[in-house]
């Protein structure tokens, strides 16, 4: 390969640790759950990519599936639910016919 296409994916792989610290740094920094949730899912993409750029495809697949996907799931469900109902204001609260 040469010297010019070396040092762009030196570059890119740069670019890909320090936003994977960065999202981490996010994730765990941020007040609001969803924000942070949704950081999270963003750090396990960028992880999935960082597998597929040390020619790990297998791993880079589990981390996309279950490190973003099912446990970002699990985790916005678990947000939702303490975030409490979600019903506008004035409905449900103690209406009597």
């Amino acid at each position: 390969m040469d010297p010019v296409g070396s040092l762009s994916l030196v570059a890119i792989d740069g670019l890909l640790a320090l936003a994977i610290v960065a999202l981490a740094v996010g994730a765990l920094s941020v007040r609001s759950l969803f924000t942070g949730v949704v950081l999270f899912i963003a750090l396990g993409l960028l992880l999935a990519l960082a597998w597929v750029r040390l020619h790990a495809p297998d791993l880079a697949l589990a981390e996309a599936a279950i490190g973003a996907g099912l446990a970002g799931a699990l985790l916005l469900a678990a947000a939702r639910r303490l975030a409490g109902p979600a019903h506008p204001e004035g409905i449900g609260d103690d209406e009597q016919a």
